[in-house]
């Protein structure tokens, strides 16, 4: 949505309506980063840092869209005007990370003492984190959350105006705030909020504490996102949520996330629809026979098991057995035959002993996943597990992880090279990192091929000739057969 700010009458009262409101914001903080530019003779530039999951980076596509409405030119230095850091805290190494950044924007802001220094997302929804930036990191000037990313205009307009420091994170909300900027990443594909927040608490984890409860969009504003986006050349979606099987539940009017995933089929200009992420407990048949006739789902699901053991993952709250999540596993490949399925798998959670690692290797094996993200388990402060008795040794963890990473290599392998010698279709993503020669792209199962080409294929579907497997990505030929 095109905005003219300049029909703003910013010598009004600021709208109490959202998202007039912010679009006001925005209107009041152009007319300060005018000034700016004419004092200085140049545009004003922002950096971002995003750090975490796919959501943080789909929210900083929100702040970015602001930031240039407002005025400001993205830079590729943290020696800007305005940067900010979009922060995870699934694992408290990750806040050791952000504090470690800091230290060099204190130094660049000494040099350019009006800079804007702004810190977002998860950590700061934990009070002590809030607490300590307050105390600790001085020069940092505004701090917001999760639940109030659509707020940047209004907290950054205050700071500016005021030059004072701005802490504005709520506990909770039950706002999803429409129509508002967003700078995406890519032009032909992009994510797509369906839902927000978790309710699962499993015990390991802190997304429910700084995400809140489950929100779920209305689905004629997710379609109408969509059109939108297809209307722009954007041919792949990926629709986002803590867990999209539960989408819809909390609407005025329930409705399935498998419901939800034949409305955006129909989306003319869409060729790709993915999701994650996906949650055992709640995928349920009617989403699988969806896939199985789908022309547009891509081949891929993304199911985390945690772990194979049933009695860890009665610890881990997450409300599944094994023979579940395998009978799960039996049910999508029968429907969905040439589907990839991946997952995550947690390694050493308290109390694991060598007989509850055997059984995830089991899964592992059976499951037959065609990648895996394996982690070490991480003590996560505010977070059941984290006050669990029998924390299993540094020793015996790296052990396990090293035998768990073998069993997953050679199940990999083993599927990743079972297109090889087809012809597929193939989306080019990018100019391939390591020779200038060839583009990278995906397949509808989300392997990656490389093959010759140029700039002029990206953001298209190609067929490609699948020639050479090589483990965990495909090397191939464009077809001129078409």
């Amino acid at each position: 949505m095109n905005i003219n700010y300049e029909l703003i009458d910013t010598t009004a009262p600021a709208p109490e309506k959202e998202p007039e409101r912010q679009r006001y914001f925005i209107a009041k903080c152009r007319e300060i980063i005018k000034e700016k530019e004419m004092e200085l003779g140049r545009k004003l530039t922002f950096y971002d840092q995003t750090f975490g999951c796919q959501m943080n980076f789909k929210d900083s596509e929100k702040l970015n869209g602001i930031l240039e409405d407002i005025g400001y030119v993205k830079a590729d230095t943290e020696k800007a005007d305005f940067v900010y850091y979009n922060t995870c805290t699934v694992r408290e190494n990750a806040n050791v990370r952000v504090y470690g950044r800091l230290g060099a924007l204190k130094n660049y802001k000494k040099k350019n003492p009006e800079m804007v220094i702004a810190m977002c997302g998860c950590m700061m929804q934990e009070p002590e984190e809030q607490e300590k930036v307050k105390t600790t990191f001085k020069f940092v000037d505004v701090v917001f959350g999760t639940h109030n990313i659509f707020k940047l205009a209004e907290l950054l307009y205050e700071c500016l105006s005021g030059r004072k420091r701005v802490f504005d994170v709520w506990e909770k909300t039950d706002q999803i705030i429409e129509d508002l900027p967003s700078d995406r990443k890519f032009g032909f594909k992009a994510g797509v909020n369906i839902m927000f927040g978790c309710n699962n608490f499993c015990s390991y984890c802190i997304v429910p504490y700084v995400r809140g409860r489950e929100r779920s969009r209305k689905p004629e504003d997710i379609v109408a996102e969509v059109k939108k986006l297809a209307s722009e050349g954007v041919v792949e979606v990926m629709l986002l949520g803590q867990n999209v099987n539960s989408y819809g539940k909390n609407l005025e009017n329930p409705i399935s996330f498998a419901k939800l995933l034949t409305m955006v089929e129909e989306v003319e200009g869409i060729e790709r629809i993915r999701f994650m992420t996906s949650h055992p407990k709640d995928l349920s048949d009617e989403l699988i026979e969806v896939m199985a006739h789908s022309k547009k789902i891509c081949k891929h699901l993304h199911l985390p098991v945690q772990s194979g053991s049933s009695r860890i993952l009665k610890l881990m709250n997450r409300k599944y057995t094994k023979e579940h999540y395998l009978t799960l596993v039996d049910k999508i490949r029968t429907a969905v035959p040439d589907i990839a399925i991946t997952t995550d798998i947690i390694v050493g959670f308290p109390g694991e002993t060598e007989e509850d690692f055997q059984e995830t290797l089991d899964v592992v094996k059976k499951a037959k996943y065609d990648s895996a993200f394996t982690f070490i388990y991480s003590k996560r402060s505010g977070t059941p597990a984290a006050k669990m008795p029998d924390q299993v040794s540094e020793e015996v963890v790296h052990e396990r992880f090293d035998r768990l990473l073998k069993v997953v290599n050679e199940t990999a392998r083993e599927q990743n090279g079972k297109l090889a010698g087809n012809t597929e279709l193939v989306l080019v993503e990018e100019i391939d990192e390591k020779d200038a020669s060839m583009v990278t792209g995906r397949l509808s199962n989300n392997s990656v091929v490389h093959f010759k080409g140029d700039a002029s294929l990206i953001g298209k579907i190609v067929p490609v000739v699948l020639e050479e497997s090589k483990g965990f990505y495909y090397l191939g030929r464009l077809s001129i057969h078409g």
